[in-house]
């Protein structure tokens, strides 16, 4: 198999990499020796220095011990974008013990079934969400409840005014003596006690839910060595980022595997400050980015369409940024293009999936970018096209297959599900569900998602190249597409249009504009308007709903 991004490797980036067998904590204490007084959090102004972060992953490590938790044993996470946050994840991991990150939007039935398929007993949980796990408790399915008041890692100011917040929004402030379970403030408050250095770089770390291929959620197995592994290669692969003095922004939840290793494992690992914002408003990210200065901005389409068409952006000083990156779907064209122009700023779009630690795909910072790809695979990291039919056959240059990845970041398999392990690791390779296409210089572009594949008149039609046609048209702001059954052509398209403000537009004036951009089989045939479209939790368009819904 021709290898054509291997050229790529020959100045900057080494194809090749050592990877020194270190768990996740290590990273942490390394860098709080390396950078004990620089800052390693923000959170609206509260800063926390590394070597105060680490201290407190420490105690808190030694209180999960006195409760019972050991190596192996699972420990839900249930909170946003915070210091606590933080604190828990490397406590958890420090104690040998598996991070099972769950998003605080779930709802009981869902957070009760990560619960139990995880088989986990012990979860921290904000006190305003205590509500989603009663009835799990019970039920007597948890043994060990910590409960997180977000306000004590608030500035003094902020912390008076937060109560207030909360009557203003319809909540009750939350009665501590009224919970059951830990209160996290004790628990970092403790006198530190040591716990056994029994980790190992294989032992499984983090237990990340994914629909993967086929919708249904199960928990990704990535060890120690698979995200230590990413974050070497990413660091190989952003090699002009100055260990100790960046500044990122970490508005994407950690919950989500994007936001737990870009927004968090990353900056850690190179000494970097993360900006920590627990939920999105673009005026917040632009403010946070001028006030902190920030340096880099991790991201997804939806934020950077949300920040293109903010009013305001213009007022903020953007110049502090000297990267940005997108990733978690593919990034329209006229996305990329309108933020440049807006910041002068370019976006690099990557790729991963939750069962690669994520990241696969990059591209190179000191060679070309090409519009609509994303990139070359990282180093270490082997790549393959093969037929949509078995997945046997490889693909030439230039034609659509399912995209096969093989690499040290790639998981150990799935929670518990031997037969989904078997279908998606196959001999080395993940098949990761994607169709994708390498061109001649070992680019590679993703043309969508196999189950999102439509067939009209035995024709294969990717969602993703109409819905890029729908967004240049000047009156539409979003646009989704799926297929829907016909009884002559097998299937047909149908779009989904969100209208910019106060526009107004016909079905037939948006067929009659991709009639002149695309191939008739691909022209969509039912075109239906909404205020807006369903999006999954990280902010993709949720292409499973709509279809439901026909």
């Amino acid at each position: 198999m021709d290898r054509p991004w291997l050229k790529y490797y020959q100045d900057k980036i080494p194809s090749s990499l050592d990877y020194p067998p270190l768990t996740i904590y290590q990273l942490l204490a390394n860098s709080a020796l390396r950078f004990s007084k620089k800052d390693a959090l923000i959170f609206f102004g509260q800063r926390i220095t590394y070597s105060e972060l680490v201290t407190l992953v420490d105690r808190f490590a030694g209180s999960l011990y006195q409760l019972g938790i050991r190596k192996g044993h699972r420990v839900a996470i249930l909170l946003p974008n915070c210091p606590q946050m933080v604190i828990v994840f490397y406590g958890i991991l420090k104690l040998g013990a598996i991070v099972v990150p769950l998003n605080p939007l779930y709802m009981e039935r869902e957070i009760e079934f990560h619960i139990n398929d995880s088989e986990t007993q012990n979860i921290v949980v904000l006190n305003s969400l205590y509500h989603k796990i009663s009835h799990i408790k019970e039920k007597g399915m948890l043994k060990n409840i910590i409960v997180v008041d977000i306000k004590d890692f608030l500035p003094k100011g902020l912390r008076l005014l937060y109560p207030l917040q909360q009557m203003v929004k319809g909540q009750k402030p939350t009665i501590k003596n009224k919970l059951g379970g830990h209160p996290f403030k004790d628990l970092i408050s403790k006198k530190l006690l040591e716990v056994p250095d029994e980790v190992l770089p294989h032992d499984p770390a983090v237990l990340q839910y994914t629909g993967g291929t086929t919708g249904t959620p199960k928990g990704a197995v990535l060890t120690h060595q698979n995200i230590v592994a990413n974050i070497i290669q990413l660091r190989a692969f952003y090699f002009m980022m100055r260990d100790g003095e960046e500044r990122i922004l970490s508005i994407l939840p950690f919950f989500h595997i994007y936001g737990l290793m870009i927004g968090l494992n990353f900056p850690v690992y190179v000494g970097a400050t993360a900006v920590l914002l627990p939920t999105f408003t673009p005026a917040e990210v632009l403010k946070a980015i001028s006030r902190y200065k920030v340096t880099l901005l991790p991201g997804i389409p939806s934020l950077y369409t949300a920040l293109c068409r903010h009013r305001s952006i213009g007022r903020y000083d953007l110049t502090c940024l000297k990267s940005c990156i997108s990733g978690s779907s593919p990034l329209p064209l006229k996305v990329m293009e309108d933020f440049s122009r807006l910041t002068g700023v370019k976006i690099i779009e990557g790729y991963g999936l939750t069962e690669a630690s994520p990241v696969t795909h990059f591209n190179p910072p000191h060679h070309e970018k090409k519009a609509g790809s994303i990139g070359i695979p990282l180093p270490d990291t082997d790549c393959k096209i093969v037929d949509l039919d078995k997945g046997e056959k490889e693909m030439p240059v230039g034609e659509a297959g399912e995209l096969c990845i093989k690499g040290p970041q790639v998981m150990e398999g799935y929670w518990n599900r031997p037969q989904e392990t078997a279908n998606t690791l196959r001999e080395g390779w993940l098949y990761t569900g994607d169709i994708a296409k390498m061109d001649g210089d070992g680019y590679f572009y993703i043309v969508d998602r196999k189950k999102d594949m439509i067939l009209v008149e035995g024709y294969n039609v990717y969602p993703r190249e109409i819905e890029e046609v729908l967004i240049t048209h000047p009156k539409v702001m979003e646009a989704a597409v799926i297929g829907v059954p016909d009884s002559l052509r097998g299937e047909v398209v149908k779009a989904f249009i969100v209208l910019k403000d106060r526009e107004t537009a016909t079905e037939k004036e948006i067929i009659a504009f991709c009639r002149e951009r695309l191939a008739r089989y691909k022209v969509p045939k039912k075109v239906e308007f909404r205020r807006e479209l369903p999006k999954t939790l990280i902010g993709k368009v949720d292409r499973k709903i709509l279809r439901g819904e026909r």
